[in-house]
């Protein structure tokens, strides 16, 4: 599977759990950086990094972290296998 530059801000706002409202208004403000393509924006991936940072806690980091790790032990064969398709 290949993975996108660019998110859209639906998809963004389902990331971070607010509306595409308050995407845009994120925008406007520049806490988050993006393109106008048409009369859409979009999010590069590169940057989705800096926005994550700033609503996910330090426990919550590392409990995703934890997650992560655990999910690719145990799944780890599944997941590349998934990834061909």
């Amino acid at each position: 599977m290949e993975e996108k530059e660019f998110i859209s801000t639906s998809e963004v706002a389902k990331i971070l759990g607010i509306s595409r409202v308050a995407v845009h208004k994120k925008i406007k403000k520049g806490e988050i950086k993006a393109a106008k393509v048409g009369r859409n924006y979009v999010i590069a991936e590169k940057d989705l990094g800096g926005v994550l940072e700033r609503v996910l806690s330090p426990q919550s980091k590392k409990e995703l972290t934890e997650a992560v790790k655990k999910t690719v032990s145990e799944y780890g064969e599944t997941l590349r296998l998934l990834g061909k398709e």
